[in-house]
């Protein structure tokens, strides 16, 4: 399985079946300036309706999962758990999912535009993780803090940060850095795309930070 970082909170995963699925496709949005998506994909995640996560245009006629539950496409189970983006109930931003998949054997949970820490029937629903995608950069979502909390709770083997600011992103939140401060298993990779193997997974967390790819 390989994944690849489009930017903002938008991955490219492609099952060695060649199956793709895109997560939260950004579309034209203030302060975001990744290049437009050009990928095809059979199914788009979206965590929820904003612009920035559910405004971009996917090529191949993709089935798109949008709603808590659990959907099936090609073999895939998708499920959806419900969840806010605000710290206030969906008050402040609205609402928000979680997508939790198996790819290759590989568990992957995308935690979209996430806005507080999780209960523990939330994390109990998530279960067993072996690949998190991860909103670190704050006031939008958690901060990098909260999503250290996340993480030793969830206890992916790998960790994949995003929706963070940086040369393509304006955006008032902060940079990877603030997540990795005092960390350690960091690998920068240097590169948009990873390639994941179930047997491969490291033993223990590691932090995987990828450059966008557009």
């Amino acid at each position: 399985m390989k994944i690849k970082w489009l930017g903002h909170a938008s991955f490219l995963i492609t099952a060695q079946d060649g199956t793709r699925i895109i997560t939260d496709p950004y579309g034209k949005f203030d302060g975001l300036n990744y290049a437009p998506i050009n990928e095809s994909a059979d199914v788009v995640t979206a965590s929820h309706k904003h612009g920035d996560h559910f405004g971009g245009k996917v090529k191949g006629n993709p089935r798109v999962i949008d709603q808590p539950g659990t959907t099936t496409v090609k073999g895939i189970s998708f499920t959806g758990i419900a969840c806010y983006h605000d710290p206030s109930g969906g008050k402040e931003r609205g609402n928000n999912i979680i997508f939790c998949f198996s790819v290759d054997g590989i568990r992957l949970c995308h935690l979209g535009d996430l806005g507080h820490l999780l209960s523990k029937e939330q994390i109990a629903q998530i279960g067993p993780v072996d690949i998190l995608l991860i909103p670190v950069g704050g006031f939008y979502t958690i901060n990098a803090a909260e999503a250290g909390r996340i993480a030793e709770q969830i206890k992916p083997r790998v960790i994949i940060p995003m929706h963070v600011s940086n040369k393509k992103c304006a955006f008032p939140i902060a940079g990877v850095e603030e997540f990795l401060k005092g960390k350690s298993n960091v690998k920068r990779t240097g590169a948009s795309e990873a390639e994941f193997r179930k047997e491969n997974l490291p033993a223990k967390t590691e932090i995987i930070v990828l450059e966008p790819a557009l």
